[in-house]
Order: C-alpha cells, then sequence, then structure tokens
C-alpha cells in the first residue's frame, strides 16, 4: 500500500469529529508516515484545551507511536537543520518550520502525497490529499 504522510491538520481532525476534515481523514486507510515535530505540533495545538481533550491528544500520541500501521521518523539534528534551510530560502511563503520539516521528510521519503488541506504542500509540489475531500 502507499505511504502517505500525517501532517499536524490530519491528526487534529481524527481527535475531533466536529472538524471541517474529519469526514475525509476516518477515510484514509493507507500507512502513514509522520514525524515527533509532527507529533509536537499535535499535542501543542491542544495545550490550552480542557483537560478531557489534553488527555485525549496524550493517548491519541500513544497510539500513534505504538501502531504498526504509523512509521513515526525521529526528530534529529539533521532534520533540524534541513527544516531550517527551507525555512530560510521560502521567507516569501508563511511555512512553519513544522511544516519545513515535513516537507523535507517527504521528499527524503519519497512521499507526494500528504493527508493535509495545507496549500502550502501544494507550492512545494505535493498532493495536499485532504484539500479534494
Amino acid at each position: 500500500m502507499k505511504e502517505v504522510f500525517g501532517d499536524t491538520f490530519y491528526w487534529i481532525a481524527l481527535t475531533l469529529p466536529c472538524d471541517a476534515g474529519y469526514k475525509g481523514a476516518e477515510q484514509i486507510t493507507n500507512d502513514i508516515v509522520t514525524t515527533d515535530e509532527v507529533l509536537t505540533e499535535y499535542l501543542n495545538f491542544f495545550s490550552g484545551s480542557p483537560e478531557l481533550l489534553r488527555r485525549r491528544a496524550a493517548a491519541n500520541t500513544d497510539a500513534i507511536l505504538n501502531d504498526p500501521s504509523v512509521r513515526v521518523i525521529p526528530q534529529s539534528r539533521n532534520s533540524f537543520l534541513s527544516g531550517l534551510e527551507l525555512y530560510r530560502n521560502r521567507s516569501d511563503k508563511g511555512y512553519s518550520l513544522t511544516d519545513c520539516i515535513s516537507m523535507e521528510t517527504m521528499r527524503g521519503q519519497g512521499l507526494t502525497d500528504a493527508l493535509t488541506n495545507d496549500r502550502h504542500f501544494e507550492q512545494e509540489g505535493f498532493h495536499a490529499v485532504l484539500r479534494d475531500a
């Protein structure tokens, strides 16, 4: 089965059934690649949420880390520096550092499809799968 990249948008949508992206996200059956940095951004998103959502996000992160259909690429100095270089080179864009690390990870892993609705991925030549949903 073709691997796809799980962006923060995807993990948030799966956590919140009321999210606009939930329907598209729940239909994904591919093997997923994501990064420690994406999971950090995911947990940061829920940091100001009520305790129940914070607990759900932490439990979901544990489940992601233990799911054999999800490959989590560990953060490293190289991933940081690679993302920083793209961030520096795209100063005319609104890319976050996490997005830059994700894009560089996707390139390194030979991935073209991202589970996101973020047009920034399209600007870099990737397919934002959840923009179609």
